[in-house]
């Protein structure tokens, strides 16, 4: 995924910054719990499409 896309993207629900993981090919939005998929190095930027992070999920990503 391109840094420079990254630096611009903001999540759509509360504009808060995103997380990258490279592994599970997602955006996480840690303010709203959200992750967006990315698919073909296009980010899903829909908040109807996300999955909800776990309490536990997003503990460990903070």
């Amino acid at each position: 995924m391109d840094r420079k896309l990254l630096d611009i993207l903001a999540c759509p629900a509360c504009k808060s910054g995103l997380k990258y993981l490279k592994e599970e090919q997602e955006l996480i939005c840690l303010p709203c719990r959200l992750a967006y998929t990315v698919r073909d190095d296009i980010p899903i930027m829909l908040v109807d499409e996300a999955r909800k992070l776990t309490s536990d999920e997003a503990d460990e990503l903070r």
